[in-house]
């Protein structure tokens, strides 16, 4: 789960005149992911901030997210799947009450009776491939962020931290589409790695293992170990990659990298590889990626939890094991 669709520059007290600043931008994965696929979609993304259209299976996901996370607030004997499917149409309709656009999306009578059902199934097929009686996760849409570096903050949202009672720690994160294909699984994993090492960075504990949960398809489950040495080689890719967001964000050159993708996106009919013309820029458009704070501003400040504090006493049932993704 990413933090906001345009990842702004970290909001904080603006440099009074004349005094000395620098300047500051921020990073999910989603938003570097965008960056490694085009540069030109991160700029629609982040600079322009032009809308994505609306779809029906990403609201399903954050219906679908919302319920597994609910669900946890009962008591184990109750995290049952019909419990966890009673839990759709009030996530529905709390979406619905704060978008109008959710209900046309979704549709009335039996549209909507259809689009829960569809929900539904997918719920039922995470309890195929995880048991939450067994699971009393330490964390739940969890909010991260770190600055890692003098002009760059890492952040974003967790879907579910577990554990074991052995404190060895797994990242999970639900995803509601289908397995990727061997090719793509590293693509896939790069959000973990980056939930991986913002934990590690604000908890002072290298995660064990992260772990993608797809409830699509057939249901799977995508799981990686990591240790120090991964992430601190995934950190310096970071950099580098930030390093060319810096770039392109002070020299307003946002390349296209056509692809495969291409066919999906929002914005295809913008990109001059297929014959179109992205909007001017804006004004403001590197104040976007990197906004100007204080030179004497803490370099921790606003991290995700005490830094270096560990996790607190293991949230499992000590008759299982939450790096088995379905014990028992």
């Amino acid at each position: 789960m990413t933090v906001s669709e345009h990842d702004s520059p970290p909001a904080g007290a603006a440099p009074s005149p004349g005094a000395p600043a620098d300047r500051l931008g921020a990073l999910s994965p989603s938003r570097a992911g965008d960056f490694k696929q085009c540069p030109l979609l991160f700029r629609f993304r982040t600079v322009d901030r032009l809308p994505q259209q609306p779809s029906g299976p990403a609201l399903r996901g954050t219906v679908v997210h919302r319920a597994l996370e609910l669900l946890f607030e009962v008591p184990a004997p109750r995290r049952t799947p019909d419990h966890a499917r009673s839990l759709l149409a009030p996530a529905l309709d709390e979406l619905a009450a704060e978008d109008p656009a959710v209900a046309a999306l979704v549709g009335e009578g039996d549209a909507r009776t259809a689009w829960l059902a569809e929900a539904g199934r997918l719920v039922d097929r995470w309890f195929e491939l995880e048991d939450p009686r067994r699971l009393e996760p330490a964390a739940r849409e969890l909010y991260v962020e770190h600055r890692v570096a003098d002009d760059l903050v890492l952040r974003g949202v967790v879907d579910r931290v577990d554990v074991a009672p052995d404190g060895r720690v797994r990242v999970v994160d639900y995803k509601t589409g289908r397995a990727p294909g061997e090719a793509f699984e590293q693509r896939a994993l790069f959000q973990m790695k980056f939930y991986a090492l913002l934990l590690w960075r604000t908890r002072g504990r290298v995660p064990t293992r992260v772990q993608l949960v797809y409830v699509g398809g057939q249901g799977e489950t995508l799981p990686l170990d990591v240790d120090e040495h991964m992430l601190e080689a995934f950190e310096r890719t970071l950099l580098v990659l930030w390093r060319a967001i810096r770039t392109a964000a002070e020299t307003g050159d946002w390349q296209a990298r056509p692809g495969r993708v291409c066919s999906w996106c929002d914005h295809r009919d913008l990109c001059p590889a297929w014959g179109g013309t992205p909007p001017p820029l804006p004004a403001d458009a590197a104040d976007r990626v990197l906004r100007l704070v204080p030179v004497e501003r803490d370099p921790d400040a606003g991290t995700g939890g005490p830094q270096g504090a560990p996790w607190g006493a293991p949230g499992a049932d000590p008759g299982a094991n939450p790096m088995d993704p379905h014990p028992g």
